[in-house]
């Protein structure tokens, strides 16, 4: 193999394998569907990337099947032409999951599986353990504040921290040295169908975990691991389990606690970015990477110096006046814990979240519970659904959601469009984006209109 060619090569994900395979000498190329600051990023890089499906516009060197394999993501449609043209001439293609799976077997695999918080703690990893003296190559979720990047490599370590994606049930590709699996609240059921399935998909996937590693669960998961003879099994909360937190101090922007592990204890862990899920979120990174080898003192570094992941409770404005932020949150229970981490924060603060609905199955299954975990919130705006991969439901929009939410709550509807008009025509207290559609390519404009107030 000479060279790799990706179908999607604009996915958060799929870009940090290209990254490795570039920096590793490989050709590499690939279409998306339409230009982002991430391709541009990539093209800068060396890496070929077009934007029209169409077989002329690859070059010469992706079309050798001895010497090129093919990667795709699940998004792409069955019938893309040049993902068609490479099936049906012998080329060996492959999901990125495929990829991922082979660099598990070659390296020790510390995937980070779950409904929600798998990109905050497997960045958290990767880099309290790149900045230790075990090291780790790393294939992230989103872009880590810490590197401007969401592929981290190393040239002497034998460890790949990975996201580890139930979608679609990639992470059966995976074969883990050790994983953590932070939340199984039943999601994708247009791909599982039911909440049983899902939770058996976990309990599959606990299976592969190598003989000699290790699971890391969440306290109190509805699904049960089975893990291989030689498996150790822990189990991590906030406040229980073999790994948790004590002596937590909450004050004057600043949270500290205690780590409390089986291993050694970690007293005075002081959080780079202090948001209270990242008390819970860091146990888990903590925890996966002090059984890897990392000391006391590369832990409590690690946690004070990292900075984020874009689109993870990423603020961006953040002084006496205005709070302005973003988050990536989705699914209802991320929601939920988004909207409590704001309250604990912003106590006696007006709190405003702008929500894009993302998908209409997860609209369809889940509108109540995400009418719940928004009425902990003062106002409320909707905007319409984001489709994703989807087609439209029919009787499925936002409205679903904003007729359940709690008397009291502050709401409306407003087109996309209309948002930079509808910030214009306010002055926020405490303001947050929430969704994983593309509402967030107006934070930069929204920051501007609210420093200009």
């Amino acid at each position: 193999m000479k060279a790799i060619y990706f179908i999607g090569a604009g996915g958060i994900g799929m870009s940090a394998l290209e990254r490795y395979f570039n920096n590793n000498g490989y050709k590499v190329g690939g279409y998306d569907k339409t230009p982002s600051t991430l391709t541009e990023i990539l093209i800068k890089e060396g890496i070929d990337i077009h934007y029209e499906d169409n077989i002329d516009s690859v070059a010469p060197e992706f079309k050798d099947k001895e010497n090129c394999v093919v990667c795709y993501t699940p998004a792409i449609p069955a019938d893309h032409t040049e993902l068609c043209y490479f099936q049906k001439n012998g080329f060996q293609v492959m999901k990125r999951a495929q990829i991922l799976g082979m660099l598990t077997r070659d390296k020790k695999g510390l995937c980070f599986a779950g409904t929600h918080g798998k990109t905050t703690t497997s960045t958290m990893c990767a880099h309290i353990m790149h900045q230790s003296h075990v090291d780790c190559n790393a294939f992230l979720g989103g872009i880590s504040k810490n590197y401007g990047t969401n592929n981290i490599l190393s040239d002497k370590s034998g460890f790949v921290v990975i996201e580890a994606d139930e979608f679609d049930r990639s992470f059966h590709w995976l074969r883990p040295w050790m994983t953590v699996i932070t939340s199984t609240d039943p999601d994708h059921l247009d791909i599982y169908g039911t909440e049983e399935a899902y939770l058996e998909s976990f309990r599959h996937y606990s299976t592969l975990v190598r003989p000699g590693g290790a699971i890391i669960l969440r306290k109190g998961l509805a699904m049960k691991a089975e893990p291989q003879p030689g498996v150790r099994v822990y189990e991590y909360s906030k406040e229980e389990g073999d790994f948790h937190a004590e002596n937590i101090r909450i004050a004057n922007g600043e949270i500290v606690f205690d780590f409390i592990s089986p291993i050694e204890d970690v007293r005075d862990i002081n959080l780079g970015q202090p948001i209270p899920i990242n008390i819970e979120n860091g146990i888990c990174a903590m925890a996966m990477a002090q059984l890897n080898g990392c000391t006391a003192e590369e832990l409590r570094h690690g946690m004070e110096t990292y900075g984020g992941v874009d689109r993870r409770f990423d603020f961006k404005i953040k002084d006496a006046r205005h709070v302005f932020l973003s988050d990536y949150a989705h699914h209802p229970k991320e929601i939920l814990q988004s909207a409590r981490s704001m309250r604990e924060l912003y106590k006696e603060r007006k709190i405003t979240a702008i929500f894009q609905p993302h998908l209409y199955t997860r609209t369809r299954d889940f509108y109540k519970e995400f009418a719940d975990a928004l009425s902990i919130l003062d106002e409320v705006v909707l905007t319409e659904i984001y489709p994703a991969r989807e087609l439209p439901i029919e009787g499925v929009t936002s409205r679903l959601i904003y007729d359940n939410l709690a008397e009291g709550v502050e709401k409306q509807i407003i087109a996309k469009a209309d948002v930079l008009d509808f910030v214009k025509s306010r002055d926020f207290d405490v303001l947050i984006i929430l969704g994983a559609g593309d509402l967030d390519n107006y934070c930069g404009k929204i920051a501007e209109i609210i420093q200009a107030k």
